[in-house]
């Protein structure tokens, strides 16, 4: 079992009452209260920080007064104060610390935190927290350690090469920060017994080969069996794992999509 060294980032465990309120949950149901993702429930009561997402306070200088561990999300978020006394949570990248400061304009400099439009940051600039639509908040690169490659500029659209290698278009007046998310150590930790799972409101996964013919493609059998089918699919019988497409055909975004994600083994 691992876990990461909080205090040697964190600069305060208390969070700030007025952005904390509590919430319900949804374990994994949806508005009807069936269940629409697996194994999730139970785990540790959490407050809920509202992390600013939008970026609206432009031209607006903002300064880092603490960073703090957010149990909703696997980045590490800040308390930042802008000049004129509003205060906010904010996701912070790799290498800002207490009394750094961002700004969010068109004519920013290029510093790690700062925010403009991906028309003026150049390419091969790593981001986070970009914009899918201008005006329509942080929606990619969000998570810990993860970044979005600038790679190209060009007909009003900004190539981004995503996280999971997909490169895709998007306005080139969509905004972005400058930087890697912080926490890049969040993929590294073991969570080493099954009891830490429950804590995170993470719950067991049973193997379909330990299922019965009627719960799933691969149940059934004397002993243990292999699938016993030539692609990989999942309990529904939509096809899965390595190197199987799982894209909707008909989606909205494939207009977008310059170059898909590789899948199957690295």
């Amino acid at each position: 079992m691992t876990t990461i060294s909080y205090g040697k980032v964190l600069t305060s465990s208390t969070p700030h009452k007025s952005l904390t309120y509590g919430f319900k949950r949804k374990m994994g149901r949806n508005s009807f209260g069936r269940i629409t993702t697996r194994h999730k429930g139970g785990g540790h009561k959490r407050l809920f920080r509202d992390v600013d997402f939008m970026y609206d306070k432009k031209n607006i200088e903002a300064r880092i007064d603490t960073v703090e561990y957010d149990p909703n999300r696997t980045a590490f978020i800040a308390l930042v104060t802008y000049k004129d006394g509003e205060k906010r949570y904010s996701v912070i990248p790799k290498g800002l610390t207490a009394g750094d400061t961002f700004i969010v304009n068109d004519k920013a400099d290029l510093k790690v935190g700062n925010r403009m439009q991906l028309k003026n940051i150049p390419v091969g600039t790593f981001v986070y927290n970009v914009e899918l639509k201008p005006g329509g908040g942080a929606k990619i690169g969000r998570s810990a350690g993860n970044y979005v490659e600038v790679v190209a500029i060009e007909g009003g659209a900004a190539h981004i090469k995503m996280p999971s290698s997909e490169i895709r278009k998007v306005s080139e007046n969509c905004f972005a920060s400058i930087g890697e998310v912080s926490n890049e150590e969040n993929r590294l930790v073991v969570i080493g017994k099954a009891g830490r799972s429950r804590w995170l409101g993470i719950r067991p996964t049973v193997r379909g080969t330990a299922m019965n013919p009627v719960d799933h493609p691969y149940g059934g059998g004397e002993g243990r069996q292999g699938r016993g089918t030539r692609r990989a699919k999942t309990m529904w019988g939509k096809p899965s794992g390595k190197g199987q497409k799982t894209r909707r055909a008909k989606k909205y975004s494939n207009v977008l999509i310059v170059s898909r994600r590789k899948v199957g083994k690295k």
